[in-house]
């Protein structure tokens, strides 16, 4: 009989006895003693992260990680406040000849507003502002919108309804 070397022994205490026993159970599971379950699962550990890392240092890059997250999340935050403000200028800037009561040259209708009749079937205001992005408050792009579909409505493009607008083409 081969007696064990004493000099290639690790002692392993679990933290409870549960854990041994559901260790004792995969190993069981898996038809190989605890030892050589054991030595398996850590050599696979090993194998699969090369550049293993103690937990300080793990702990620490999350630190640094999640600190670069949030600096992310208000950069973002922030180009999407500007954006969004760009937008809305944008927006105002194409309506502004359905604005101006007296406006003289040529209009040029949002191609957004038709497509949308054009999916919709028959679209109520509200929902078409909402589908266009822009605040009911908001008055001068409203009342650009509503000129734009007044325009529509006179060369027979879309019709109102009591329901709402309807896309006729």
């Amino acid at each position: 009989m081969v007696m064990p070397d004493k000099s290639r022994y690790v002692y392993l205490y679990l933290p409870t006895v549960e854990d041994k026993q559901r260790w004792q159970s995969l190993a069981d599971k898996a038809g190989v003693p605890l030892s050589k379950f054991v030595i398996e699962v850590v050599e696979n550990a090993f194998t699969e992260e090369s550049d293993f890392k103690p937990r300080g240092e793990l702990v620490k890059e999350i630190g640094k990680l999640r600190v670069e997250n949030k600096e992310l999340r208000d950069d973002l935050k922030q180009k999407e406040i500007v954006l969004e403000k760009y937008e809305n200028d944008l927006k105002r800037y194409r309506s502004e000849a359905f604005i101006q009561d007296k406006f003289v040259g040529a209009r040029k209708h949002n191609k957004e507003i038709i497509a949308i009749l054009k999916r919709s079937g028959v679209i109520d205001s509200y929902r078409l502002l909402e589908k266009l992005g822009i605040d009911p408050k908001e008055t001068d792009l409203v009342k650009a919108v509503s000129n734009q579909l007044e325009d529509l409505e006179g060369y027979g493009l879309v019709s109102s309804t009591q329901r709402g607008w309807r896309w006729i083409g």
